[in-house]
């Protein structure tokens, strides 16, 4: 996978959070500092909340109008999730912000703390006063250690400058923030085992109920949100929650991020309003690398379901737009593949990747995922048989729902996915014991 050093900005947003990134960029040769977000209006919105003491069901409020859905691949309505947790709790309450990126094709959120990292200190510290909590943790992927170091720098940035601490802007509003850095592991992703890893314990999943409102971090109530959730809170503060809306979709409101990989000439973050044309986001990307043929497209990540040319070609980036067309938005991570991609082999290495990142503790999951490898990897080394199909099917529908947390589900997906639109090719592999389409 290649990754520009800059973000890619499109002509369709003037001001909104890859711009804020673009223009620091330009003026200093770091592009992340203080100087730089200050000079943009960075923390004022937090200063003027903190001093004029907004109230906190106004700033949901306009959170809600917003639209804004969780950016990390649920999306769930942030201001509705806002509005569970307990207003009136005698007791430390939390807040968490997801960062553990470990999806294949998933790079939006390392270029968020890598670029412009007070805009999520901002964002999050926003929440804190809205949400009443005093402690905060990012949790950040592990293997992105640079980043991490990038956003304890902003951290200590921003304490010096008075925007983290005790009695911050002369008021009786104390919030303080850390950095966690995480070990790699793909589930810590899942917010709950996100929650455990942070506690110190082994990153496994919670059953839900209660849900990580009412019982979260260290047994109190924790609200968390993915890095471009918390890092889009200011400005829809500074504009307003209908302006964002207004950006977007009906029921998906805003911009997004997508981290286009694979077979484009331009790989890289582009942020584009939602319900933007595949066909327009692809042209950013530079289009098909080579002068290929597009074949496929995973819209969203993994866990999301592959899409043949077909039935992308038509479909626009939002949430209703590509459950219509068969798919789903997830973290916008889009993997691009042209008319090379041997589907099998590309299916043996996803089932590869969610085998080895299960967690064990769900025998479904466990026990399914290895059994799905195993299957696969078979019919590649050109001992498969036409029943195989139906099992890995089968094996794969036994795993989807049956477990604590959606990895199951997310394992399950592109198998069934695959196979559905693929068919053909797993057939010919089955049959001739090598690749139809690179003959191998």
């Amino acid at each position: 996978m290649s990754l520009h050093k800059a973000p890619i900005v499109s002509d369709l947003n003037k001001q909104t959070l890859v711009t804020l990134r673009t223009l620091s960029a330009s003026s200093d040769a770091n592009p992340g500092s203080l100087k730089n977000y200050e000079k943009l209006g960075g923390y004022a919105q937090f200063k003027r909340i903190v001093t004029d003491k907004v109230k906190a069901t106004d700033i949901i409020t306009e959170v809600k109008t917003s639209g804004l859905r969780g950016r990390g691949g649920a999306g769930f309505p942030t201001g509705l999730k806002w509005s569970f947790m307990p207003r009136y709790f005698d007791g430390t309450k939390y807040l968490v912000c997801n960062t553990d990126e470990g999806e294949p094709g998933t790079f939006k959120d390392r270029d968020i703390i890598r670029y412009n990292p007070h805009q999520l200190i901002e964002g999050m510290a926003i929440a804190a006063y809205t949400l009443g909590a005093r402690v905060g943790y990012n949790y950040i992927h592990g293997e992105i250690w640079e980043d991490y170091e990038i956003f304890e720098e902003a951290l200590d940035e921003a304490r010096k400058a008075g925007y983290l601490g005790e009695n911050l802007f002369g008021t009786n509003f104390c919030f303080d923030l850390y950095a966690v850095h995480g070990y790699g592991a793909y589930i810590c992703g899942e917010e709950t085992a996100l929650i455990e890893s942070i506690e110190g314990k082994k990153g496994q999943p919670r059953f839900k109920p209660p849900f990580p409102a009412s019982y979260g971090v260290f047994g109190k109530p924790t609200n968390v949100n993915n890095t471009e959730s918390y890092a889009s809170i200011p400005w829809i503060l500074q504009h307003g929650g209908q302006a964002f809306q207004d950006l977007g979709v009906s029921n998906s409101g805003g911009t997004k991020l997508f981290s286009v990989s694979g077979h484009v000439e331009k790989p890289g973050n582009y942020e584009v309003k939602m319900g933007t044309p595949f066909i327009d986001l692809l042209e950013m990307a530079g289009g098909i690398w080579k002068g290929r043929t597009l074949k496929a497209v995973i819209p969203g990540g993994p866990s999301t379901a592959v899409m043949p040319a077909s039935a992308i070609l038509g479909a626009t980036m939002d949430y209703e737009g590509l459950s219509k067309a068969g798919s789903s938005l997830g973290a916008g991570s889009m993997i691009v593949m042209d008319d090379t991609t041997c589907m099998v082999t590309t299916l043996k290495r996803l089932s590869y990747f969610f085998y080895e990142e299960s967690c064990g503790q769900c025998t479904p999951c466990r026990e399914g995922t290895g059994w799905v490898y195993r299957v696969i990897k078979r019919i590649v080394d050109g001992e498969g048989k036409m029943e195989d199909l139906d099992l890995l099917t089968d094996i794969s529908n036994n795993i989807s729902g049956r477990t604590i947390c959606a990895l199951g589900e997310a394992a399950a997906t592109p198998v069934l996915s695959f196979i559905k639109h693929f068919r053909p090719e797993f057939e010919y592999y089955i049959q001739h014991g090598k690749s139809m389409v690179t003959g191998k």
